[in-house]
């Protein structure tokens, strides 16, 4: 028999879930009524405006000042080009690693997770010397560059994904006369849907989102990300256009919500798919 839920245990695991919906969904909400609300102040006595208006959106893209506009599109410009090279490296990469035996193998793994362990930002000055001797610096294509690098040092859950894929599936396609490159683009990828969408999602997001390494090589304002755009906006004017970053917040959250709304399924398939099953 099913022992039944303790009625204590029920009611005290709806109130967490209940207060952790609160905290999680107050300040979203708060940033976008604040993006509705006239003037620019950042403090206000209550979180319901007593008027609403979308002047703040209207100015976002015509101040002539403010170039969010060029810098909406600079970073979907680099948040899909990097979405697509990583992809293709970490699929590619890490198939390798996966399906081949060849020397060297555990110790690329091996220096792969040791320089997983430190945070990116502490190869800021060496990518910044290099892209600064390559005539790479303030150019999209060196973010990209850095985004789809740094990528693959993170690309061990895609390994352990196709670690589980039966390689009876790659042996059976060899025995009818399959090449390498076939067997990955006919049976690795047709399987590995979700696995490709987490990468994907993952490294569109973290582009998307990125300030540090876009505030050190990009240099010229027209080349900003938004990112870096939004953080000039409130540390040149301090804080007195708050109400406009918020605009600016809540457009910025759309194309990663609606992503996250229709591929979410793809998403928690492709994290869980790739962890260690016991």
């Amino acid at each position: 028999m099913k022992k039944r839920n303790n009625p204590m245990r029920l009611t005290i695991s709806y109130v967490l879930l209940v207060i952790i919906a609160i905290v999680s969904v107050y300040p979203v909400l708060w940033i976008f009524l604040s993006s509705l609300r006239p003037g620019a102040a950042l403090f206000s006595e209550r979180l319901w405006p007593e008027a609403f208006t979308l002047a703040h959106y209207g100015e976002l893209f015509n101040n002539p000042s403010f170039m969010y506009g060029t810098w909406y599109l600079n970073t979907l410009k680099i948040a899909f080009f990097t979405m697509i090279f990583s992809t293709l490296m970490v699929t590619l990469g890490m198939y390798a690693l996966s399906r081949f035996r060849f020397r060297g193998r555990k110790t690329i793994l091996s220096t792969m997770l040791i320089l997983g362990m430190f945070p990116s930002f502490m190869s800021m000055i060496a990518i910044y010397i290099i892209l600064l001797q390559i005539k790479l610096l303030d150019t999209h294509a060196a973010l990209i560059l850095v985004y789809s690098s740094g990528a693959v040092l993170g690309g061990f859950i895609v390994k352990g994904f196709f670690d589980t894929i039966p390689r009876s599936l790659d042996e059976a396609a060899r025995i009818d006369g399959a090449s390498h490159l076939r067997v990955f683009t006919s049976i690795i990828l047709p399987l590995s849907r979700p696995m490709l969408t987490y990468v994907a999602l993952t490294s569109f997001t973290g582009a998307w989102m990125d300030f540090i390494f876009a505030r050190l090589v990009l240099r010229t304002k027209e080349n900003w990300t938004l990112a870096v755009g939004m953080w000039d906006l409130v540390s040149r004017y301090q804080d007195s256009n708050f109400t406009m970053f918020a605009a600016g917040a809540v457009l910025i959250a759309i194309p990663i919500t609606l992503l996250f709304v229709f591929l979410q399924r793809f998403l928690v398939q492709g994290l869980t798919s790739g962890a260690s099953k016991g």
